[in-house]
């Protein structure tokens, strides 16, 4: 029997949209860690809210517009109270207590949907048809793409080229660049603590409600552990790209998820269950002969910090 495939082009696309899913959530998590050194693990139940919206929306008959409007209205208002109730108390803590209350928020957001899921709907998930239409296929040059492939690599361009040019060019960028490089320092000089950390929080709300988006799409069936292996996945991504900068933690997520693809669409479907470990032993891989991550370099620019 033969235990690897073959990778078509099919595989490839597939696994190019993957790529991009993760890398997007790779972002989120990059743009919170540059500025607050602190890895966000209820990053995965801000996605999770967002999917819940988008099926509850769905079964109120609501538009595809006003779905995805309310998705980004809820996954924002739920970082904001997040960084305003729990990082900005516990700001002057050690990195330890943040970790951990990161840890206590996300199972708080998955115990309460699991509650109201059970309560409501009786059951353990919710359909969510609304943007079922991303799912739809077109075919490119005899290859079967996905609307939710298109659009994910067209958002995952648009998000870094509009972060590059927020760094680059203004200047709440550079107090972002300053506050990630040197926060007291930055402080000392005039830089807001408060107002870098929010503007940093709310893009990364933002950039979870697109990934809660597609990722609705490409599984349309939403539980209380929606995007909780994902979160996983793109964490150890992170790692293995080199977690102190951002674009390199953005590429590792990419990596990671293109990686994933390939390999699952590589496994025949009885094989499957090898996947995780073969994706992790080549994670534990890439760090013996790279522990500073797969895309750092020798030097840290303060533009890539952040």
């Amino acid at each position: 029997m033969t235990v690897i495939g073959a990778v078509d082009a099919q595989n490839l696309v597939d696994a190019l949209g993957l790529g991009a899913i993760y890398g997007l959530m790779a972002v989120g998590i990059g743009l919170v860690f540059g500025v607050l050194r602190l890895v966000n693990f209820a990053y995965g139940q801000l996605i999770m809210a967002g999917a819940f919206t988008l099926a509850y929306a769905s079964r109120a008959g609501w538009s595809t517009w006003q779905a995805i409007l309310a998705c980004f209205g809820v996954v924002i208002a739920l970082s904001l109270v997040m960084e305003v109730t729990v990082f900005r108390p516990l700001r002057t803590r050690s990195p330890a207590v943040m970790l951990v209350a990161t840890f206590a928020v996300s199972f708080l957001l998955q115990s309460i949907a699991l509650l109201v899921v059970l309560k409501v709907q009786g059951q353990v998930g919710i359909p969510a048809s609304t943007v079922a239409q991303l799912a739809q296929a077109v075919t490119i040059g005899g290859v079967d793409v996905r609307k939710v492939t298109i659009v994910a690599l067209v958002v995952a361009i648009v998000a870094l080229s509009g972060l590059a040019l927020l760094l680059g060019k203004t200047t709440v960028g550079l107090q972002m660049r300053a506050a990630a490089t040197d926060f007291t320092t930055a402080r000392l000089l005039g830089v807001s603590a408060n107002r870098v950390i929010t503007l940093a929080v709310l893009l990364a709300g933002v950039i979870a409600a697109a990934v809660a988006v597609l990722l609705t799409a490409s599984q349309s069936y939403v539980t209380s552990d929606f995007a909780l292996h994902d979160m996983i996945i793109v964490l150890v991504g992170v790692v293995v790209g080199g977690i102190d900068r951002l674009w390199t933690a953005t590429l590792g997520g990419f990596a990671i998820g293109f990686t994933r693809g390939v390999i699952n669409g590589a496994l025949p479907t009885d094989k499957s269950v090898y996947l995780p470990s073969a994706l992790f032993a080549l994670v534990i891989l890439v760090l013996i002969l790279r522990p500073a991550g797969l895309f750092a370099g020798g030097r840290s620019s303060v533009v890539d910090r952040v």
